[in-house]
């Protein structure tokens, strides 16, 4: 009986051994490779929340740089920032509060190229409008006309473009083009919700260029009748 269980269990060894023999190597790998993965994804989360954490806090020195008024060191913060930490929210959202900052005090260049890099590296979206509606916005003030107009050329959001519309009626009323702003101003108040206030803003621009804003709900209503 115990010759029997022997050769059994030799038998079983043999097959064992065979098998480590023909798939060990790739057991072992496919082990290495999934603790790897494991290693380099608890590697990767804990690097993120460490750059998170350093970028949250040198966002917290360009807020206080810009509390008080500390132009020159608001500058340094956003170049640091730019540097490290360009491709966080807190970059894009430093590079939009340095600007606004810098242009209180009096550095409208500053304030500009703060606006532009943020419009050119912002990942999202959003903040890529806001920088460029606010860019044009002191292009404007300055009177480079073309350049604020090439701000505003470029795609945005959806919810976006109302604002974007308006602020090229802005450009043209300043050009002395009193057709195209009344265009862009018409597209602005259209997209517009009827309880945005913005709207009103924008129908007291139009009533400055002779638009009456009741005349442009008319116009939608007109026009349905005749399609049917």
């Amino acid at each position: 009986m115990a010759t029997h269980l022997d050769l059994e269990e030799q038998e079983q060894l043999d097959q064992l051994k065979h098998f480590w023999n023909t798939y060990g190597t790739l057991i072992t790998w496919i082990v290495l490779l999934v603790a790897g993965a494991f290693v380099a994804w608890n590697g990767w989360n804990y690097f993120q929340r460490n750059k998170a954490a350093q970028a949250s806090a040198l966002y917290d020195e360009v807020e206080r740089s810009a509390q008080a008024g500390d132009a020159d060191r608001i500058e340094r913060a956003l170049g640091e920032m730019k540097s490290r930490f360009a491709g966080t929210v807190y970059a894009q959202q430093a590079g939009l509060l340095a600007a606004k900052t810098l242009n209180e005090k009096a550095k409208p260049e500053a304030s500009r190229a703060a606006l532009a890099w943020v419009a050119d590296n912002a990942v999202d979206p959003g903040y890529k409008a806001i920088a460029r509606l606010r860019l044009a916005a002191e292009l404007l003030e300055s009177k480079g006309y073309d350049e604020a107009l090439q701000q505003l050329a470029a795609p945005v959001p959806k919810e976006f473009e109302p604002l974007v519309a308006d602020r090229k009626g802005d450009v043209y009323l300043a050009q002395g083009k009193r057709d195209e702003a009344k265009a862009q101003y018409q597209k602005a108040w259209a997209a517009f919700d009827a309880r945005n206030d913005y709207r009103r803003l924008v129908e007291i621009k139009l009533n400055a260029v002779g638009v009456d804003p009741k005349t442009l709900t008319a116009a939608p209503a007109a026009s349905g009748k005749t399609s049917q």
